[in-house]
């Protein structure tokens, strides 16, 4: 055992001891003056933690202090009851606060007991009870939290281990301090009987047993009482302060001193109004000669904290300079430069307005409606869009990227309209041609002259900033497959799993991985099929993984499962569908076309069918956008994924679909067929 911990052991023990053993003056004033040592150390230690946890021994140094305490008060009240002496240390105190005023003593100490058992033992026996029951109801919030971080990758495991830990002995401490805090109270209870049996029992000794006349019993006893009161309440006091402290101390990252000087400070105009409060009291009989010199003192110390405020905000500008010069100096500086955004939306300085809110700029806004919209639409998590300016951009002109790689652009006019005609044109409607950027369409910027007068001509008339949304909407749906990575996989899987743990734990990792499930995604977002029905998807994949890992096939699988979405997508209002059919020809030759790999299956048709098929599927799909309808192409189940790939080269907006993957009740009729 180390000395150190062996002079704890002996100290305890000699504590308790003393309730027994009879102490000598000179001893009881050494002990007297360590317990008054002791407690102001507490208090200057409770003052500068930063956090409760950093001083976490304290509910049990709270228990030995009390106890040392009480062995003090038994020793001093055996003394003055058995000899009417206690010590230099009493006497003085008693001395010193009375100042030959019994009651003005008495009262003194009666205030400081008051004070210690009722404003601050009370009040913190509070905080404590309140703090343990809300750090006990927070443990299950605060453990899913770190669960969230650990499974985003933002922590470890043994930064969450220690999270967990942390959590435990807050929990902990406070439910400790909640008990010591009763020992604080009972303190000072015992401290309130312990004068008044030293006030009783030693007029009693004196006058009975001491032959000393009234007046000397009380004046030598109610001296030592008070003497011996003020001894101990005063480290009470301390030790009873310096828990408050401590159970209302919150996290942070200095000490309290630090804290006061930040915050308390930290508004130096607010420094002003108080100076200026003082300076008017100084006109009521308070008089100028006591609060204009503290007006003045506070005058001046709000004009130098301000002084001070300015000066470390040019200071922390120049650090931040010096920073960012140090980073692009640094060899490491590079890595930053290697990071894509997902998307990215650039504008020219024409374009500014839209962005910025003083200017009745709104994008920000529509922006979250559509991460919103398309989290309906199609089930995906969109990522965070990068909004900037590029002055490398005509003014008027805005780009829309996918991975840092151009995949739209377009312009706008900001103090016009985009109208786009019904069908006829009207030649009294007199803009600046241009086309629909999302769809293509032939399109007029008007002014605000022009608009009504469009939007009765039945024009669609709509602001530049919905013209925008409209292409960034249209442009991710199309491209929404690129965003779909095995990260954004797992965050829809770990979603997944919250309500249907059992789902999930059987398809993923035994079934398929990670990427199996996200190449599946990744295929029907291509052909714009919703994932948002994931229970339905990974029910389909759990069925059919055990026969094969084959992606295109289990897409198949998946889409035959969504038949009801896919019904209501393409299928109108009246429950008729108009299609082009695969002749049984053409049918035929894909079908023999089909060659098996271990990798899985592709189509080997030959350059000359290949280029006749094209022929024909454009051919039949010009004629159905020339009548005004979408054209739909629908093939036998087991050559739709073959068709996708030819028609995937040259019509990728072109919907493919199978027999299988509409409802029974849909009316299905041709409108062209496809043959060799």
């Amino acid at each position: 055992m180390k000395f150190r911990d062996l002079t704890i052991l002996i100290g305890v023990i000699g504590i308790v001891l003393m309730f027994v053993i009879p102490l000598p003056t000179w001893l009881l004033d050494i002990l007297l003056v360590i317990n008054i040592a002791v407690a102001a150390l507490i208090l200057l230690v409770g003052m500068n933690t930063q956090e409760p946890l950093q001083f976490s021994i304290f509910p049990s140094l709270l228990l030995v202090t009390t106890l040392f305490r009480l062995a003090l008060n038994v020793s001093s009240t055996r003394l003055i009851l058995a000899q009417a002496d206690a010590g230099r240390v009493i006497e003085t105190f008693g001395l010193f606060v009375a100042q030959g005023n019994l009651a003005v003593g008495f009262v003194v100490f009666l205030i400081l007991v008051v004070v210690n058992f009722i404003v601050i033992t009370k009040g913190m026996e509070r905080v404590a009870e309140v703090g343990a029951r809300f750090t006990l109801d927070a443990m299950p919030g605060k453990q899913m939290s770190i669960d969230a971080d650990l499974n985003a990758g933002l922590i470890n495991e043994q930064q969450a281990k220690e999270r967990r830990q942390k959590i435990e002995r807050e929990a902990d401490f406070y439910g400790a301090m909640d008990g010591a805090s009763k020992f604080v109270k009972g303190d000072a209870i015992a401290s309130i009987i312990t004068m008044l049996v030293n006030v009783i029992g030693g007029l009693i000794i004196g006058v009975a047993m001491k032959g000393m006349s009234f007046g000397d019993a009380a004046e030598t006893y109610f001296i030592l009482t008070i003497g011996d009161g003020l001894v101990s309440q005063i480290p009470a006091l301390l030790i009873s302060t310096a828990a408050g402290m401590i159970v209302t101390r919150s996290a942070s990252e200095e000490n309290m001193s630090a804290d006061i000087m930040n915050q308390l400070f930290a508004y130096p105009k607010l420094m002003y109004i108080v100076a200026g409060t003082l300076a008017v009291l100084g006109f009521t009989p308070i008089g100028v000669l006591v609060t204009w010199p503290l007006a003045g003192a506070l005058t001046y110390a709000g004009y130098r904290m301000n002084k001070s405020l300015q000066l470390k905000v040019v200071e922390e500008e120049q650090q931040v300079e010096e920073e960012q010069i140090d980073e692009v100096r640094s060899p490491e500086s590079v890595v930053s430069l290697l990071t894509v955004d997902p998307i990215e939306f650039e504008f020219g300085y024409g374009l500014i307005p839209l962005a910025d809110a003083q200017q009745g700029g709104d994008l920000l806004d529509r922006i979250i409606m559509i991460r919103r919209q398309l989290a309906l639409e199609l089930g995906i998590m969109v990522p965070v869009i990068r909004i900037r300016d590029n002055i490398q951009l005509k003014p008027n002109e805005y780009v829309i990227k996918i991975k840092g790689n151009t995949i739209a652009r377009g312009e706008l006019l900001l103090n016009h309209y985009l109208a786009m005609s019904p069908g006829y044109d009207d030649e009294s409607i007199v803009g600046i041609e241009t086309m629909e950027p999302a769809f293509g369409l032939p399109a007029l910027w008007v002014d605000e002259a022009m608009k009504e007068k469009a939007e009765l001509a039945g024009y669609t008339v709509v602001d530049p900033p919905s013209v925008v949304a409209t292409h960034l909407t249209e442009m991710i749906k199309k491209h929404a497959h690129e965003l779909l990575g095995r990260q954004e996989t797992k965050a829809l899987v770990d979603h997944l799993k919250n309500s249907y743990p059992a789902l999930v734990d059987e398809l993923i990792p035994n079934l398929l991985s990670i990427g199996d499930v996200q190449k599946v995604l990744i295929r029907l977002l291509k052909e714009k099929i919703s994932i948002r029905d994931l229970v339905t998807i990974f029910e389909t994949l759990a069925d059919y993984a055990i026969y094969t890992k084959d992606p295109d096939i289990l897409t198949e699988y998946v889409r035959q499962a969504l038949a009801r979405q896919i019904t209501q997508q393409y299928a109108p209002e009246d429950n008729t569908l108009r299609v082009i059919t695969i002749g049984p020809v053409l049918e035929k030759r894909i079908a023999e076309a089909v060659q098996q790999t271990e990798q899985g299956t592709y189509l080997a048709l030959d350059p000359m069918t290949t280029q006749q098929v094209y022929q024909r599927l454009t051919e039949q799909v010009q004629r159905i956008v020339e009548a005004g309808n979408q054209p739909i192409i629908l093939a036998s189940p087991n050559i739709r994924m073959y068709v996708r790939q030819i028609v995937d080269r040259t019509m990728p907006d072109v919907p493919v679909l199978s027999y299988n993957e509409l409802e029974p009740s849909v009316e299905i009729q041709s409108v062209g067929v496809v043959n060799l």
